[in-house]
């Protein structure tokens, strides 16, 4: 039996749900708007911090290691710690998206890049086709929303007055489109949980030579802000709660991702220029970065513990659609649970839900109990910080020891499901 999945937005959810079914056996399509993978992961960077960790040797555990083994290769720095996070790992941002591209193909995924749904057709409560916005009409046996929650344009007009400019760049490739919205899903939306994207990048050449210099030996840098110069301002809500710590308003923390990556959701240029070390200063992401930022979790998908979309029988979501979560850990989580479940779903066999014994579990499991509370939306969850990262230490759940999370994983009778062929 030949099974079909398409996988829509190409972000690091899309591109772990992408190998997951490819890896359970699927013909698997990859649709991606724009003419790079990754989404975001273009200007992230970060992995392994805090609870990071954990969760990253869970899935690997689960079988779930391929994207995390391409990111080692272009990792540059291993074990950085900076305010409020361990044992972080970096990675180039310059090199991961060409190092994941190749790798999708080598397992066989067919991307289609520069393509953009804009309807999809239905046949009852299951999507038929999906229909692209140059026409062409594309079955598939299930589907997987990773299409994301930033964009379009109209949401950062709305808050930063214009378009930024970041690295989704959707006057160039158009708006998001939600694939689980034209299914007809009801969708939550609002401003309640609407957050900036919580970090820029600065050109590394725009800097002293003597701060790039000591950026790229350690891997982070913590600068003080001068008394002389206005903080930033502390009301701008961050989609990376993790990072709303008073060493990031009163200090400049970089972080070496190949770009310096500025752990601020913007700095107004005057300002920075006033640091030594930054008076040439200049914005690599976003290009308005003096100004504001990208604008996130613009919507959320209702779905149950097995990724799969509420009203829709074959359609699954991955990443921020599935809820307030932020980072490439949280991300590639969901998407290899959605990609898995497709497949799962197209031969008629159980689907998988990942137990609160998890890491990986448990926050599927806090964030579905989130969604029904107006306070938890008001959070964003992750592993590295935050009210989960809280969560994940004081219940035992977070540990660097590998042996204990593998046992962890064969206890729940999990080890390499991720990598087990359905078909």
């Amino acid at each position: 039996m030949n099974v079909v999945v398409i996988v829509v937005g190409g972000g690091w959810a899309g591109c772990a749900a992408a190998v997951a079914a490819a890896q359970a056996g699927a013909d698997v399509v990859l649709l991606e708007r724009s003419n790079l993978l990754l989404g975001t992961g273009l200007v992230g960077g970060i992995m392994n911090n805090n609870g990071r960790f954990t969760a990253a040797r869970e899935l690997a555990a689960m079988g779930a290691d391929y994207l995390f083994e391409v990111i080692d290769q272009v990792t540059i720095h291993r074990r950085v710690d900076f305010p409020g996070h361990l044992h972080a790992s970096l990675y180039d941002v310059n090199r991961v998206e060409a190092a994941v591209r190749r790798a999708l193909v080598e397992l066989g995924v067919h991307l289609m890049l520069e393509s953009r749904v804009v309807d999809v057709e239905k046949d009852g409560d299951r999507i038929g086709r999906l229909v692209l916005s140059d026409g062409i009409r594309a079955p598939a046996h299930c589907f997987v929303d990773a299409t994301g929650t930033a964009g379009p344009q109209g949401n950062c007009a709305r808050v930063n007055g214009g378009c930024v400019m970041c690295v989704l760049r959707c006057p160039a490739f158009g708006a998001r489109v939600s694939i689980a919205g034209k299914a007809g899903v009801r969708e939550m939306s609002g401003s309640l949980f609407e957050a900036m994207s919580g970090s820029c990048k600065l050109q590394k050449k725009s800097l002293a030579p003597w701060l790039v210099r000591n950026l790229e030996e350690r891997g982070a840098l913590v600068i003080p802000v001068p008394r002389y110069v206005p903080r930033t301002d502390r009301s701008a809500a961050k989609a990376c709660q993790q990072y709303s710590l008073p060493e990031f308003y009163d200090n400049i923390v970089l972080l070496d991702t190949g770009h310096a990556k500025l752990m601020a959701p913007f700095f107004p240029v005057d300002r920075l220029r006033a640091i030594p070390g930054f008076e040439s200063a200049l914005f690599q992401d976003p290009y308005a970065g003096g100004r504001g930022n990208s604008i996130r979790f613009t919507v959320i998908t209702p779905h149950d513990l097995t990724m799969k979309v509420a009203g829709v029988d074959n359609l699954f979501c991955a990443g921020e659609k599935a809820g307030l979560m932020v980072g490439h850990t949280e991300a590639i989580c969901t998407g290899a649970l959605a990609g898995h479940n497709a497949v799962r779903k197209a031969v008629g066999k159980e689907p998988l839900i990942l137990p609160p014994s998890l890491a990986c579990g448990d926050l599927l499991s806090c964030i579905e109990r989130s969604l029904g509370s107006p306070s938890g939306l008001l959070n964003k969850y992750t592993f590295a910080g935050g009210v989960y990262y809280s969560r994940m230490y004081e219940s035992g759940l977070y540990t660097t020891d590998t042996r204990r999370i593998s046992q962890r994983v064969k206890d729940a009778n999990l080890t390499g499901v991720f990598s087990q062929r359905l078909l």
